[in-house]
């Protein structure tokens, strides 16, 4: 059995070696598995890629460079479309995710489980506000998708080849990978383990950053309209309090009482519209969404692409 792990980076110069050393050593406790490792390189600064270069003389190592800063989903995908595997295990290149869980992923994929997923049961060296948050957008997002997604599992799971070419063939330009995984369907299984904190270096994904926001948004829209459903009723539900409004104005003059003050019309223009761009701005999120899919750019462009050296190919 061939089994490929990809990883996709950007300036982990520090944990590299470290990572090689415990994946080789989690392949070492499997039997009749070859493996190999796929780093897609998102445009590292620093020193990952004399490294990595350094690390393939000894170790099965396919090097896939980026011409650009992508992210991690389309260097996730390039790995996807580059593996040979009959099973392929991604997962981040910090350590906070243990290569120590990788022969039971297999044992379960032996098994007949397609998609292992791994679910944190707690998680060191986190922010207790970004902890609370991320909490918070897991709910958020389960509660109107159309499936059931998995909560607390991040970007470190094991899909059979099949359910990897069904991911590719699906050609989505922004996927919800975390989504993707479950909305594919076969057998789903969970493991459940201690997240780390990170081995080395700062975390590449700040409290307050535009990749945390992108990937809530992502979630939110890639599997179900609720968000417009929503604002569809809040436009109801707008339009019944200005009737009451106008009702109450109406009775207040019938009846001789002053008409409220200048307050009371800025409080109601203000609601209305706060109603107008929240509607709008949903509405705009899956016109964005809609915009990036008819362009029909490439998700990545791959600048190099350094295979794994002969006399290293695919061994354990």
């Amino acid at each position: 059995m061939l089994l490929s792990i990809v990883f996709s980076f950007r300036n982990e110069e520090e944990s590299i070696p470290e990572l090689v050393r415990r994946v080789n050593e989690a392949i070492i406790q499997i039997k009749d598995v070859r493996h190999e490792m796929i780093f897609v390189n998102d445009d590292s600064t620093d020193r990952s890629l004399e490294i990595l270069l350094g690390l393939q003389k000894y170790h099965p190592i396919r090097i896939i460079n980026m011409s650009r800063r992508f992210g991690v989903t389309p260097c996730v995908l390039a790995g996807f479309s580059h593996a040979k595997g009959e099973a392929v295990i991604y997962m981040d290149a910090d350590l906070q995710d243990p290569p120590a869980l990788i022969p039971e992923m297999v044992e379960r994929f032996r098994n007949g489980t397609e998609v292992v997923h791994t679910t944190r049961t707690r998680r060191d060296g986190e922010n207790a506000v970004k902890m609370w948050l991320t909490r918070q957008a897991y709910r958020i997002i389960n509660c109107i998708s159309d499936i059931p997604l998995p909560v607390n599992t991040g970007d470190f799971k094991l899909l059979s080849r099949k359910v990897v070419q069904e991911i590719l063939n699906l050609s989505e330009y922004d996927p919800y990978m975390r989504g993707l995984s479950a909305w594919v369907g076969f057998q789903q299984g969970f493991i459940h383990y201690h997240r780390q904190p990170r081995f080395a270096g700062k975390t590449h994904h700040p409290l307050v950053g535009i990749a945390p926001v992108s990937e809530f948004i992502r979630g939110l829209t890639a599997f179900s309209a609720a968000p417009l459903y929503f604002s569809f009723f809040l436009g109801i539900v707008t339009c019944l309090t200005s009737l009451a409004l106008i009702a109450y104005a109406i009775i207040t003059k019938l009846a001789g009482v002053a008409a409220p003050g200048a307050s009371g019309v800025i409080i109601a223009v203000s609601f209305f519209s706060g109603v107008i761009l929240i509607t709008n701005g949903i509405t705009g999120l899956y016109i964005a969404r809609i915009y990036n899919e008819v362009k029909h750019r490439p998700r990545y462009i791959i600048k190099s692409i350094i295979d794994i050296v002969d006399n290293n190919a695919i061994k354990s």
